[in-house]
């Protein structure tokens, strides 16, 4: 059995990494469209299209996972950021409020299809001017949804977390290890 990555992301890569799988990485050209407002059935749309389009493109006896990531506050979605101005506005919102980051995991395997999501409540301090331009300088919030990467300078910026850490990251590693599980699959042993 082959496992197959349905992303490029490096936070998602190395967090895959760290369990100690053989994995290939076959990026989706799944395109995004936010059509959706409810945050859990947006990324579990987002994370089943995105293992459909690989699943076309593989070996039938591989098993794929596809998952996509969202920072939502007070009912908008926060993707990455466009700009400057766009990344200041998204810090902005969260600064010293709790927000929402919901990833959307999908595994499909010999056609049986597992469609999941992950919910962790983050916390973030106030925030002031200078803080929030010295980030933006450091160009890290660009490629991260909401703004930030809480594996990264964005860290200082989270005051606590409710639910799972890597699931902010880009991967809830533990929804995913139970996931292929309920697939049938161990991944202790190898097989």
């Amino acid at each position: 059995m082959k496992i197959v990555l349905a992303s490029s992301s490096p936070r998602r890569i190395e967090l895959l990494r760290n369990l100690n799988l053989e994995f290939d990485v076959v990026p989706s050209n799944f395109e995004e469209n936010i059509n959706l407002s409810n945050p859990v059935e947006l990324v579990k749309n987002f994370a089943y299209n995105k293992a459909l389009d690989v699943e076309s493109r593989v070996q039938k006896d591989s098993l794929i996972i596809a998952a996509d990531t969202i920072v939502y506050k007070d009912g908008e979605v926060l993707g990455k950021p466009k700009n400057e101005i766009d990344a200041y506005r998204m810090l902005k919102l969260l600064s010293g409020q709790k927000h929402e980051v919901y990833t959307g995991l999908s595994l499909i395997y010999n056609g049986k299809v597992i469609n999941d999501y992950e919910c962790t409540y983050v916390y973030f301090k106030n925030l002031s001017d200078e803080e929030i331009k010295y980030y933006i300088n450091t160009k890290e919030p660009f490629d991260k949804a909401g703004a930030y990467a809480i594996q990264g300078y964005g860290s200082i910026f989270v005051e606590k977390i409710e639910g799972c850490y890597f699931n902010v990251v880009g991967l809830p590693i533990s929804k995913l290890y139970d996931n292929i599980k309920r697939m049938g699959i161990n991944i202790l042993k190898g097989e």
